[in-house]
């Protein structure tokens, strides 16, 4: 039959392979955390422009629900695009879609519900520098 150091082995291979998965979901959404921190100028098309100070990439998935605490599910997860389905208990839901051009710049699709009002927008994200006081 099987030695103890084969078991051994085997329980060592089914630990690791189990670990894997938990591993991989901690290093998703990469490229949005390699985007450069700083003051960003948040463009819609058709719409009003806004700065914000980011200091994270993540922060762009949930314009429309800033702050909010939301389950996530990652959708798609590739190193120039990723997108995230989010559901705000009460509050409402979303799907954002961020392709990255550049560290400094971003192309946001987004669609969702707040506040029981439908909403959908493009824009531009185009890092300014530092972010202001």
């Amino acid at each position: 039959m099987f030695s103890k150091s084969s078991l051994a082995v085997f329980g060592l291979a089914a630990c690791v392979a189990a670990a894997l998965p938990a591993y991989a979901q901690q290093q998703s959404l990469g490229m949005l955390d390699a985007l450069a921190h700083g003051g960003w100028e948040l463009r819609e098309r058709g719409g009003p422009v806004r700065n914000i100070c980011l200091d994270s990439g993540r922060r762009l998935i949930q314009l429309r629900h800033p702050g909010a605490p939301c389950s996530t599910v990652v959708v798609e997860d590739k190193a120039d695009q990723v997108t995230v389905q989010y559901t705000c208990r009460g509050q409402g839901y979303g799907r954002t879609q961020i392709r990255r051009e550049t560290d400094g710049l971003v192309q946001i699709d987004s669609q969702g519900i707040v506040n029981g009002l439908p909403f959908a927008f493009s824009a531009e994200g185009r890092r300014t520098g530092d972010c202001r006081s």
